[in-house]
């Protein structure tokens, strides 16, 4: 009987040996604004690249199109499994900082998505450049995030003066149809967000010929915008452009409600107007506002649309655009690590730096993902 059993213990042994050994997870490092201003739109960052990363984790056939999206892992690492190794850095810069420097040296991730603010995101980056660690900046637009020479971080989204062309024509052709259009007011909020998105349409309003009536930057963390209110209100602008983050664009619209003032036009720029606590607070006194979007669910059988269908299955929501611009930078990212074969932090990066990615292979509405010199996307 003892010979029986070591006989067993010996194959059963010998078997567990001839298996292959499960691959080691791939850990991405990720900041967001989880309490805050923005805190919402934090949230919906965090749970659309937690969707992202179940959807690469687990085989999905009717995502062929879509790098990874048909496998289960990563290929290219044996099948390895991606996990998010989030921190709040509570839409504060320093926290931000010392978040990203945590997880690059204590937690060891092998790359690292973020920010929502672009403030976050220009001290963040500069944590990961010194660090040698590839940072994929998935929706902060700040124009200076890109272009200071760094050559560890990556931008997936439209940046600030895309934007601003965009509305320049949008308003352009309002005009061409008939619509009177006279002057135009700018409201940013005075952090590099704000700052730069602010300048860039005021920039390229005057390139197109558009009247800037006013540029009225406030401060995101305040709780009374009556001046700036009352000021719009006696200039009597055409059109308003919002550049405000989730509380302040509230406050915004209850402010104008009860002074009696709307303007014939308002255009949000994204971020607070997008966010996914915007319509249940604001919803029924602002009807009309425009905002900017780069993602809708599109036709059934698209990336776009099964993507949406996924996540909403689980949050009973739609992707939104700030959402769907992190899930897109998130998928960037794998893509490459995959590509790379190798959790090298420099193989990765030459892997970001050598992507193309078509338009049939997102689930946005970008014309594809390549990027400059810069680390920008073309």
């Amino acid at each position: 009987m003892r010979r029986t059993c070591l006989a067993i213990a010996t194959v059963a042994m010998a078997a567990a040996m001839s298996l292959p050994a499960r691959a080691a997870d791939v850990k991405i490092g990720a900041i967001y604004p989880l309490t805050g201003n923005a805190a919402s739109a934090g949230q919906s960052a965090k749970d659309a690249i937690g969707v992202a990363a179940d959807i690469i984790n687990t085989a999905h056939p009717e995502l062929k199109n879509l790098p990874l999206g048909a496998t289960a892992g990563l290929p290219n690492l044996g099948g390895a499994k991606v996990v998010i190794d989030g921190a709040d850095h509570q839409g504060n810069p320093s926290v931000g900082q010392q978040q990203t420097l945590r997880l690059i040296t204590q937690d060891h991730v092998v790359a690292m998505i973020g920010s929502y603010h672009s403030s976050v995101s220009l001290v963040a980056t500069a944590v990961a450049e010194r660090q040698g660690i590839p940072f994929l900046v998935a929706d902060s637009v700040a124009a200076n995030i890109t272009g200071r020479g760094f050559k560890w971080t990556f931008r997936t989204t439209p940046i600030a003066p895309d934007f601003a062309k965009a509305y320049t024509k949008f308003i352009n052709d309002l005009k061409k149809s008939g619509k009177k259009i006279n002057s135009i007011a700018i409201v940013s909020e005075n952090t590099d967000y704000g700052t730069s998105v602010g300048n860039s349409i005021e920039k390229a309003a005057k390139a197109g010929g558009l009247k800037v009536a006013a540029r009225i930057p406030y401060n995101a963390n305040t709780s009374d915008v009556s001046a700036q209110v009352l000021q719009l209100k006696t200039l009597k602008p055409d059109v308003v452009i919002f550049v405000s983050y989730t509380s302040d664009a509230i406050l915004y619209m209850k402010t104008m409600k009860s002074l009696n003032y709307l303007p014939p036009l308002i255009i949000g720029d994204d971020s607070g107007f997008s966010d996914p606590s915007f319509v249940p607070n604001v919803g029924s006194i602002s009807q009309g506002v425009v905002d900017r979007s780069a993602f809708a669910p599109g036709k059934p059988g698209s990336n776009s649309y099964i993507v949406n269908k996924i996540f909403k299955a689980k949050y009973h929501r739609d992707l939104d655009d700030t959402s769907a611009r992190w899930m897109e930078g998130f998928f960037t990212l794998c893509d490459a690590i995959n590509r790379a074969g190798s959790t090298d932090p420099t193989k990765i990066q030459a892997a970001l730096k050598a992507t193309d990615l078509k338009p049939s292979q997102l689930m946005i509405g970008y014309n594809g993902v390549k990027f400059d010199k810069t680390g920008q996307n073309i």
